[in-house]
């Protein structure tokens, strides 16, 4: 008797779709972005308006900390975070004369005036202290975040968000979640600042299409790429000089999902990770567009999956610990 075709399609279609997908991935995947600057992103500006070259993430460093702030379009926002994290610093620096630290402000390719306004705590603070390298195009988050890194001098590097969401001074429950992993191996481990603890009061606040986006998307980042980790998107993360360097000399993703990317990156190469709550607020003015930002980010993660495990991308082996 003729069987027909269509039960052993549908069986077929799931794996069908799996190697299409993972086909798609593999031969859209990208090279390992190289740390290409313009001309003008290889100086900064010091107080006196002369270019100086920018230091390199491979040079010993000279600095306690570095705090890295990517800003795309910041002129209003940026300035509450800069007087909340400077007055912080300045006054830990009057009570610990042996504290050092540089801030450093990329601009993104910012279309206002985010710039001109970072350059006012330079002069302010001197060059030293604040410094401001603003890239010719866009390059995403996850992009100016590198080479904001890459051209920083601390033995510690702070992410943090220009819009000031989390509160500064919650540094320093990073840096005891930090000195909590010691030993670290090969001197790297990372802390990343959470808001998971925040989770049932946010959901109170969203509305049930983003409250499930929000739990779809934590699924994906559990499935496919990071154990462990509750809130993987929090921008205030603190990482020592060589776990920075090491996971940063990596990426291919520059946009939005590099978080995620940066710390499957450091799951595969066993740099510990802890999670820290901290304190969060949400700030008018996200560039964020609920649905398809999270729609990109989704079949950003599923891409990351799929292209490591094709060999599209590939983490070195022989840099693995044991």
């Amino acid at each position: 008797m003729f069987q027909r075709p269509f039960p052993l399609l549908l069986r077929l279609s799931p794996g069908l779709a799996f190697f299409q997908i993972s086909f798609v991935a593999f031969i859209t995947a990208t090279e390992m972005p190289q740390l290409h600057r313009h001309e003008e992103e290889k100086f900064f500006l010091n107080v006196r308006g002369q270019r100086e070259a920018l230091p390199s993430i491979q040079d010993s460093p000279t600095k306690q900390l570095s705090v890295v702030v990517p800003s795309y379009n910041e002129e209003k926002r940026l300035p509450v975070m800069m007087d909340e994290a400077l007055g912080y610093l300045e006054d830990r620096q009057k009570q610990d004369p042996t504290f050092t630290y540089e801030v450093i402000i990329v601009d993104d390719g910012s279309k206002d005036q985010t710039s001109k306004v970072a350059f006012k705590y330079c002069q302010k603070y001197g060059s030293d202290k604040v410094r401001v390298i603003t890239l010719v195009k866009n390059r995403g988050k996850g992009g100016a975040i590198r080479m904001g890194v890459f051209s920083s001098r601390g033995k510690k590097i702070l992410m943090a968000d220009a819009d000031g969401a989390t509160k500064f001074p919650d540094i320093e429950k990073l840096e005891k979640g930090l000195n909590d992993l010691q030993p670290w191996p090969d001197q790297m481990a990372i802390a990343c600042g959470s808001r998971a603890h925040l989770e049932k009061e946010s959901i109170a606040q969203r509305s049930y299409f983003r409250t499930l986006l929000m739990y779809g998307f934590h699924f994906l980042v559990w499935f496919l790429c990071v154990k462990g980790i509750r809130d993987t998107q929090c921008g205030f993360k603190l990482l020592t000089r060589e776990a920075a360097s090491r996971t940063f000399s990596s990426l291919h993703i520059e946009r939005w999902a590099f978080d995620v990317e940066l710390l499957y990156i450091a799951q595969f190469f066993k740099i510990p990770i802890a999670e820290i709550a901290v304190n969060w607020t949400e700030i008018e003015g996200s560039k964020l567009v609920p649905f398809w930002s999270w729609l990109q980010m989704g079949k950003d993660l599923l891409f990351i999956r799929l292209r490591y495990l094709t060999g599209a991308w590939r983490l070195e082996q022989t840099r693995k610990m044991n």
